[in-house]
């Protein structure tokens, strides 16, 4: 069986971004979003990625963003992915060059009506990041939804899981679920922006199965 993907994600510093690589993260986000206590400037991202090792993919993480400045920096940053977390329309993912991670919020409440099944099958993009919406909060929630809802989109296509994995649940997340990947930044922190690094190789390792 292939490995899962694991994406850590609100990379701020670069000794979080080679120690992640170093313990085998696939790939490394970096949040743009300047209401997020994981806000990075473009130019420190760029320096970044100019140290990482080959073969790690990069993901620019936007919410609503316009899309002539998101192009900007991920040109200027030499992103390989953009990540769209916010209410973005089906049309906007279908204006950029690069591959499209679009996320959405799943509701407990309804969550397996048609209703949110059918704004899933609306977008066109690489692979649907399904998160736990919480009110008023943008970006990711570091809260757990109901896996099973996960399992029923991989129909879609590939899904990342995000939203409240930890070392100590992703191994259990992987089983459930299947995903193509997993998505953590909160569940792997010392404190928001800083990794614990012990917590990133232990994710890791649980989530390919290697430990």
């Amino acid at each position: 069986m292939e490995l899962i993907k694991v994406k850590i994600c609100g990379i701020t510093n670069i000794e979080d971004a080679l120690a992640s690589c170093e313990y085998g993260a696939d790939a490394l986000g970096f949040i743009f979003y300047k209401k997020s206590p994981r806000f990075i400037e473009p130019e420190r991202v760029k320096k970044i990625i100019r140290e990482l090792p080959p073969f790690v993919t990069t993901v620019g993480v936007f919410v609503d963003e316009d899309a002539d400045r998101i192009s900007e920096i991920a040109d200027a940053a030499k992103l390989d992915i953009i990540q769209l977390h916010g209410s973005e329309p089906p049309e906007f993912c279908n204006v950029f060059k690069r591959k499209i991670i679009k996320a959405f919020k799943i509701q407990e409440q309804g969550a397996r009506g048609k209703g949110q099944e059918n704004e899933i099958r609306r977008y066109t993009v690489s692979a649907y990041l399904l998160d736990t919406y919480k009110e008023g909060v943008e970006g990711g929630t570091g809260e757990i939804f109901d896996w099973e809802i996960a399992k029923e989109a991989k129909r879609f296509g590939r899904i990342i899981l995000a939203g409240g994995l930890t070392p100590e649940n992703v191994a259990e997340a992987v089983e459930t679920v299947m995903p193509y990947g997993v998505d953590v930044s909160s569940g792997v922190e010392q404190k928001p922006g800083k990794k614990d690094l012990q917590k990133v190789k232990n994710f890791i390792e649980r989530a390919k199965g290697i430990a």
